[in-house]
């Protein structure tokens, strides 16, 4: 195994073994640009160090040293020679970019001999004991754990930086570090290359790295590069320098040189913010051949790239060396942008163009955001599961009816509460966001709030939600009604106080980018939608259908849910068809709104799945408030209560469980469906396509007698209406056993959905709700890379999902199948059901524009 590569040994396709920096720095020296000499010691090394327990072996060791003789032979100087010292920098190199997660080290090779013959070659003491102050500070911080602010306390101490008092902060740093580690500061040369490269390796696994690769989805074992380059300095005096810039605005995209630099600097002090730096633009007056020089590089990196870079670079005394060039990282405003302009210009393709942008980043632009500026200032409460994305700030309540007064007040507000239900509805509409202690990322909250396109975060469980105290308890703090918090959806995080948030604007390069998307995606694409507005703002993101109508989220308006509770506390069959009659009205209404919006669309309409019990009040004083509506004694609603209570409510009398034991239920429903395309056709012109999914089916025979109640309720009403209507009745595919007998379901069912929430709970046996209490540290330890709840089980729900389209269309070949679980949204498992050859998937309104670019990203990477 070849350990050490030279950088002209190296080309950009060599990231895996070189890391992202190597093959950059590889191929700007293969392409003739300035770039100092250096060698990278790969990705297997590192991977090699952690093998043998975190030890750099004997044939590793003499690969460094081979190569170290060789940059010697390049540059003229040697490492640790006094007359001519060589001095290099040793810096981290992940194969995936991972900006300040890892270590560096500059100026290695100084010593208290060295640094006399840098200050005899430069006739510049300043620069030279300054460089070894600087090395002394950071080989401390970063090899030696001693913190930076204790260097920084010493240096401080100083009114001015002469020769003579660089001297001295150096001789106080070397006392330092003897304190410190007991040990002198090394002067040994070789040995500091060493410690310096086992300390970058050492920063592969530190808290931050590891907490950014969990976030990005980085695999652990990948390893970092550590490239040694000799030093170029920036700080010998005002001919030298020291910058970062971009080939394009990383925030917006504008085909403009965007960056910063500092004349008599090292690289350091542009990120240190201890020195305020110039725009890249005033080098033109300051350096003018550098910077024309710089210009022409830039533009030649970009068009070998084909891509915006960042560029990382240093002049000294007029000379000007690259360090970097990366891909550089960019907001999703500025993403859209780069992709349709780079493909405009002729310089990448379409395919290359959508395939560059992270469908996760659109989520930036869906919803409203906190700007980095106030985040900094912010005081950080608690972290929860990032269930919705966005941002949200306001005052907290802990129920519907204060959420409705406050905003007639023209207040904004956060609804908290230990776990929402259906009940929370209105409250969950009229909030800007939504904070639960319970529940997990499929959970109602983090479902509904996602549909709304509203910031959510659920099972924070270091919040006591006291509702009915009208309090949250994080640790010692005590949070009172009306007490403001900050939601950022995103991250998870909740912070103290307002923080205002920014409006969301949609970029003209979006509407481009979502075309190209539809011309190259064979899934369509269709949306979870319960109302008319769900409705409308999918249609607004191009959505070919909804997928997913749950009824039940029409139940619990204030205006039907005391009908529908006196359904289910009806003594008797006459009662809850009276109960019935009563919310027919209302449910005709949803579904004509619907169709009128979705028009000549497909809706597929899930028949009621929730357990009886979601609809009625738990706490005393609801069910004292709806004895008085209904007309019926507190005692027997609690007597009603616990003749329904189920020990697993999830794994009970739910779906077309209700459906067999309760058909007025259905029957009405299905009534209300149809009454609706009959009330359509006669004022309309177009044809409407409804869907009749059944729930929850594990039986051939349960679909089939729904089935049979759902075509003589459809045919009556059509037939009396005298409306023709090519309408299908269909099955959710979220029991294990309907998937494995899948064939015989598809005698019976026209289409499949599969519903991956109920089929990933019931497959891995883990409670959606609660296993967010264990999930992360089946992450951590690598039980699993992903939540299933968040991007599907391929090796477990995946198989069930393969064979259940298996059998079923070896039964019915032109089953339509899809997909309307919450997986219908994630990129991952979009890429999957194009695989496996599903028909649609269907996800939240908000995620309509995510889900249209994973489809034609996984179009484009699985054509043959």
């Amino acid at each position: 195994m070849q350990f050490v590569y030279a950088f002209e040994d190296g080309t950009k396709e060599m990231k895996d073994i070189l890391g992202g920096k190597g093959a950059n720095l590889a191929e700007m020296k293969k392409i003739g640009l300035p770039v100092p000499d250096g060698f990278t010691i790969s990705t297997k090394a590192c991977m090699t160090y952690y093998n043998d327990d975190k030890t750099i072996n004997t044939t590793m060791k003499e690969a460094v040293f081979e190569q170290l003789s060789q940059l010697e032979n390049k540059t003229g100087k040697k490492l640790g020679d006094i007359s001519n010292p060589l001095l290099v920098s040793v810096r981290s190199g992940a194969v995936i970019s991972m900006p300040g997660m890892m270590d560096t080290v500059l100026n290695l090779g100084l010593n208290d001999e060295t640094v006399e013959g840098l200050k005899n070659l430069t006739n510049n003491p300043v620069f030279a004991f300054d460089s070894y102050r600087r090395f002394i500070q950071m080989f401390s911080d970063v090899v030696l754990d001693i913190e930076k602010y204790k260097f920084d306390r010493i240096y401080r101490k100083y009114k001015s930086y002469t020769s003579e008092n660089l001297e001295k902060i150096i001789e106080e740093y070397k006392s330092l570090v003897l304190k410190e580690t007991h040990n002198s500061f090394p002067q040994d040369v070789n040995l500091q290359l060493m410690m310096a490269v086992k300390a970058v390796f050492d920063s592969w696994n530190n808290h931050r790295a590891i907490i950014y690769r969990k976030i990005h989805n980085i695999p652990d074992n990948l390893g970092t590069a550590v490239n040694v380059q000799s030093m170029v300095f920036g700080n010998i005096g005002d001919t030298s320098g020291t910058g970062v810039a971009f080939t394009r605005n990383p925030s917006t995209g504008e085909n403009k040189l965007y960056g910063e630099y500092l004349l008599n600097a090292q690289g350091e002090d542009v990120v240190a913010g201890i020195r305020t730096p110039l725009p890249i633009e005033e080098l033109k007056n300051s350096l003018p051949s550098v910077f024309n020089e710089f210009v022409n590089i830039t533009n030649i990196l970009e068009n070998h790239y084909n891509d915006m870079q960042d560029i990382e670079f240093t002049i000294e005394q007029g000379k000007l060396y690259l360090l970097q060039t990366r891909t550089g990282k960019r907001t999703a405003k500025a993403a859209l942008q780069i992709a349709v302009d780079l493909v405009q210009e002729e310089k990448i393709d379409i395919n290359t163009a959508l395939l560059r942008i992270d469908p996760e980043q659109i989520n930036q632009i869906l919803h409203p955001s906190f700007s980095e500026k106030a985040l900094r200032n912010a005081t950080i409460l608690t972290k929860g599961l990032p269930a919705s994305p966005g941002a949200a700030s306001g005052k907290i309540y802990f129920d519907s009816e204060s959420i409705k007064l406050a905003k007639q007040r023209g207040e904004k507000t956060i609804l908290v509460r230990t776990e929402t239900s259906p009940e929370d509805i209105e409250g969950m509409i009229n909030t800007e966001g939504i904070l639960t202690s319970r529940g997990g990322m499929t959970s109602h909250a983090a479902v509904v709030a996602r549909a709304m396109g509203k910031c959510c975060i659920a099972g924070c469980h270091e919040v006591n939600v006291e509702e009915y105290n009208k309090k949250m308890i994080i640790g010692q703090i005590i949070l009172n009604e009306g007490d403001e918090i900050s939601l950022h959806g995103g991250t998870g995080i909740v912070y103290d106080g307002f923080i205002e948030t920014s409006e969301i604007e949609l970029p003209d390069a979006l509407n481009l980018i979502m075309k190209w998307s539809d011309d190259k995606r064979k899934l369509n694409i269709r949306a979870n939608a319960d109302t008319k507005l769900d409705a409308s703002i999918a249609i607004k993101f191009g959505a070919e259908g909804i997928g997913l109508c749950r009824t039940e989220h029409m139940f619990f308006d204030e205006s039907r849910i005391n009908d529908v509770r006196k359904l289910i506390l009806a003594d008797d069959l006459e009662g809850r068809i009276d109960a019935l009659e009563s919310l027919l009205p209302y449910q005709k209404k949803d579904f004509f709104d619907l169709f009128s919006e979705m028009k000549e669309k497909p809706v597929t309409i899930r028949l009621l799945d929730p357990p009886l019990h979601e609809f009625l009040p738990k706490e005393e004083e609801d069910i004292n408030i709806l004895s008085k509506k209904i007309n019926k004694p507190s005692d027997v609603i609690k007597r009603n209560l616990k003749e329904i209570e189920e020990v697993n409510p999830m794994l009970g009398h739910r779906g077309c469980r209700l459906g067999i034991t309760y058909p007025e239920i259905y029957e009405m429903q299905v009534k209300a469906i149809f009454e609706a395309v009959c009330e359509i056709q006669s004022k309309f012109d177009f044809t409407v396509n409804p869907e009749i999914m059944i729930p929850l089916v594990g039986f051939e025979n349960e679909l089939k007698i729904i089935k049979k109640l759902v075509k003589n309720t459809a045919n009556k009403v059509l037939n009396e209406n005298n409306v023709k209507c090519n309408y299908k009745i269909g099955t959710m595919i979220e029991v294990p056993r309907a998937a494995l007998t899948a064939d015989d379901i598809a005698k019976e069912a026209e289409f499949f959905s599969f519903g991956t929430n109920d089929l990933t709970q019931m497959t891995l046996g883990f409670s959606r709700d609660d296993s967010g209490k264990f999930i992360n540290e089946y992450k951590n330890q690598s039980i699993f890379a992903k939540n299933p709840f968040e991007s599907i089980d391929q090796n477990g729900v995946g198989k069930l999902m393969k064979l259940a389209k298996q059998l079923g269309r070896s039964t019915r070949p032109n089953l339509k199948i899809g997909i309307c679980g919450e997986h219908g949204g994630e990129p991952d498992s979009i890429e999957f059901c194009h695989k496996i050859g599903l028909d649609y998937v269907s996800c939240s309104p908000y995620r309509v524009p995510i889900a249209k670019l994973a489809a034609a990203q996984a179009a484009i990477k699985n054509t043959n």
